[in-house]
């Protein structure tokens, strides 16, 4: 969007009040309150020096994990030994870049954003099946290291993208400009599998909406028999561009981006079968112009076929298919379909039992997610988990007892463990019993599993326990620090007819005689629950309740955890369902606590949170004083595809449903302050949206705040955020509290 003269001075006088702003900050020395912030920042929420991403090798004997320190987001690779309790640091990325720095591509860095990946060094890593050598990727080069002896070994190339073991460990494949690799570890040599790569066709990696609204990340898998590999053809050259300047270095070329708004051209995606040594693709075969979306793909187990799940525009349909990699030919399993939406599960499905004569699959189909069991034929056998059992997620089946263990529970707040029989219908055993969210990871030989806790009483950490009894064998090792004081939070339940989950935040000091002024930290819309039982999540909301205030979340209808209609309400329309909802949940919380002052209400959240607080701030300025929209999604026909389009279906189909969902279209009605924050490089809900909403504020005569960041959608860097919230406390401060 072209900008206005009037505007771009606009943009040049605040920078310039933002710079100042933060060199007199900087000046000043620093209060308590915001110590403490700092401190909640540097160490990530006491998330910092936890391990991350542990996997049990498959001997069972030990467990190998990424850490950093306290207050160092530098993922560290680390090997605890279980019996002996015994931890050895196995290699650091100080070792490998002897003081350079590190170094990111930009596709990297755009799949780290995809990822919400906002620590640095060894983020990831792989083990190989036998669980003797393990792959990191370094500055964008592969390096093999060896667990006996920790010997490195630096692979052939760089500028690698998404690294993976061969299941036999021999090999490791990866994407280099645009083409698929696989790289021999034996004698190093390095083959091209596929090729005819443009700026606009790749090969081997997930287009944008995959990656950003599918969760899935990967864009190729290896065969069971490691002999061959199955990949994403991605077509881009009908699909929009978008490009991003980097305003600090206007030297700098803008970076191209292939962007799929709601309403025009998605990426074209095929699947094809190369052999690990190279040769002619085979390509699968499916309706591409029906189910143009590739949600899913599984190739796991030899006696189980090659999986894709395949999904209509309107993603009201779906197919699972069964591949043959030999011909290219398909076959139907099953269908689902919902009139609304058809959400996707985060656990890529299906999972094959070893034999390959049955698997597991989930659905909503009954109005609340379950696990079922299917013959090899897609045939319904029958359902595992019950509707009223509240599932959140699969987590591991286990063939040696005919048994799953899962996530969920009665109350979606928290998370819970649960044991349930494979084939007979028992009562589920419960695994886990402390009030907050727990989650489980499992290794090959399902004798033990890592446990991960996050409990309400501040209790946080991972653990090995034994799997047939809960028996505790060993504790990973943490250096994160502890919180001085844990989060003065109440969960409840709203009163009236529908019951909402809801948090309040107290000041440590809080007196029921006062009365405070309620600041509504918002996310309101599908995919994201903001009311859980889990302390950390409340730790900014307490640092903005001892300024002064009652910190208050509510999650209405349209948010997961309540079933299908509770979710489904919302589609053709994103706010009005959505507006209604929070403003009961936060009278019917009034009545709850008197101490909440409903004449003093001010909203602020982040990108669907910060879209809610403007829509909010404009359209009931008699609720709410004034609001802070941080990277709002302004106009939908400018946000992606995938997710737009599950919710309000076509631009050309649903006209009025966009009008009525745009925050342009209320601009003109503005009559309380309303903070804009949004990063000028973000790549997820560009900058276009809160320029459009300035512009259209501006030229209607309102008065309101902006405030360019120069930064993407993920706001991690800790100075920025002290600076961030500062200002946003201050805002709230001024009108709030004047």
């Amino acid at each position: 969007m072209r900008l206005t003269l009037l505007t771009t001075r606009l943009f040049a006088v605040l920078l310039f009040s933002i710079a100042a702003s933060i060199v007199a900050h900087a000046a000043e020395p620093e209060s308590a309150d915001l110590r403490y912030f700092r401190e909640l920042v540097e160490t990530r929420n006491y998330s910092l020096g936890q391990p991350v991403s542990p996997k049990i090798t498959p001997d069972g004997k030990a467990v190998i994990f990424l850490r950093g320190g306290a207050r160092d987001p530098v993922l560290r690779l680390y090997e605890f030994s279980i019996a002996e309790a015994r931890l050895r640091e196995i290699f650091s990325p100080e070792k490998l870049l002897q003081g350079a720095e590190e170094k990111l591509t930009g596709e990297e860095r755009s799949r780290r954003e995809r990822e919400r990946q906002s620590l640095r060094g060894f983020t990831s890593f792989q083990l190989s099946h036998d669980g003797s050598k393990l792959l990191v990727e370094l500055s964008s080069k592969l390096y093999l290291i060896t667990r006996a002896g920790s010997r490195v070994t630096e692979l052939p190339g760089e500028s690698w993208i998404d690294p993976h073991f061969s299941p036999d460990g021999r090999a490791v494949a990866a994407v280099n400009g645009g083409e698929l690799h696989v790289i021999d570890l034996e004698t190093q040599a390095n083959v091209l599998v596929t090729s005819g790569a443009t700026e606009a066709i790749q090969h081997g990696l997930a287009e944008f909406v995959a990656q950003e609204e599918m969760a899935r990340p990967e864009g190729f898998w290896w065969s069971p028999d490691s002999q061959s590999i199955a990949y994403q053809e991605t077509d881009n050259s009908e699909v929009e561009s978008r490009f991003i300047t980097n305003p600090l270095h206007p030297e700098t070329p803008p970076a191209k981006n292939f962007y799929p708004r709601a309403g025009t051209n998605n990426a074209k995606v095929r699947v094809g079968i190369v052999a690990r040594s190279g040769g002619a693709t085979r390509w699968i075969e499916w309706d591409r112009e029906k189910y143009p979306y590739l949600a899913r793909v599984v190739w796991k187990e030899a006696a189980a076929p090659l999986c894709l799940l395949v999904q209509n525009r309107a993603q009201q349909e779906e197919i699972l298919l069964a591949a043959d990699p030999a011909s290219g030919a398909t076959r139907e399993l099953l269908r689902e379909k919902d009139d609304a939406w058809l959400n996707l599960d985060h656990t890529p499905m299906p999972v094959w039992r070893k034999d390959g004569r049955d698997f597991l699959w989930t659905t909503e189909r009954n109005g609340m997610w379950q696990v079922e069991l299917h013959s090899a034929d897609g045939a319904f056998v029958r359902a595992i988990t019950p509707t009223d059992f509240n599932l959140d997620e699969f987590i591991d089946l286990n063939e040696t007892d005919h048994s799953i263990v899962v996530a969920g529970g009665p109350d979606p707040r928290e998370r819970q463990l649960f044991r349930f029989a494979l084939e007979t219908e028992t009562k589920p055993e419960q695994m886990t019993h402390g009030s907050g969210r727990h989650d489980a990871v499992f290794g090959e030989t399902k004798e033990q599993f890592v446990h991960r806790f996050n409990l309400l009483d501040g209790q946080a950490g991972w653990e090995v326990l034994r799997a047939s009894d809960g028996t505790k064998l060993g504790t990973l090792p943490s250096v994160a620090e502890r919180p001085s004081s844990l989060p003065k939070v109440e969960l409840t339940r709203t009163d009236g007819p529908r019951a909402m989950d809801a948090s309040i935040v107290r000041p440590h000091d809080f007196t029921k005689e006062k009365h405070y002024p309620v600041i509504l930290v918002v996310y309101a819309g599908p995919t994201s629950k903001q009311v859980i039982a889990q302390p950390s999540n409340y730790m900014i909301d307490q640092w903005m309740a001892d300024r002064g205030y009652i910190v208050v979340s509510i999650d209405g209808r349209g948010t997961p955890g309540h079933g299908r209609e509770w979710e489904r309400v919302i589609r053709g329309n994103l706010i009005d369902v959505a507006l209604a909802d929070q403003i009961a949940g936060l009278q019917a919380l009034a009545k709850h606590e008197p101490a909440m002052d409903l004449k003093r209400v001010g909203a602020v959240g982040w990108s669907f949170g910060g879209y809610f607080s403007a829509m909010a701030t404009i359209r009931r300025p008699d609720v709410f004083r004034c609001g802070v929209a941080g990277a709002p999604v302004v106009t939908w026909e400018n946000y992606d595809t995938h997710y737009t389009e599950r919710y309000l279906g076509l631009p050309s189909e649903n006209a009025e449903g966009y009008r009525a969902s745009s925050v342009l279209t209320y601009a003109g009605d503005l009559r309380q302050p309303l903070l804009l924050i949004h990063g000028l490089t973000d790549d997820n809900v560009y900058v276009q949206h809160s320029i459009q909403l300035s512009d259209a504020l501006f030229k209607a005569g309102k008065t309101f705040n902006f405030l360019p960041l120069l930064g993407t959608h993920m706001q991690s860097d800790p100075v920025l955020r002290l600076r961030l919230q500062t200002r946003v406390i201050e805002f709230f401060d001024g009108i709030l509290k004047p």
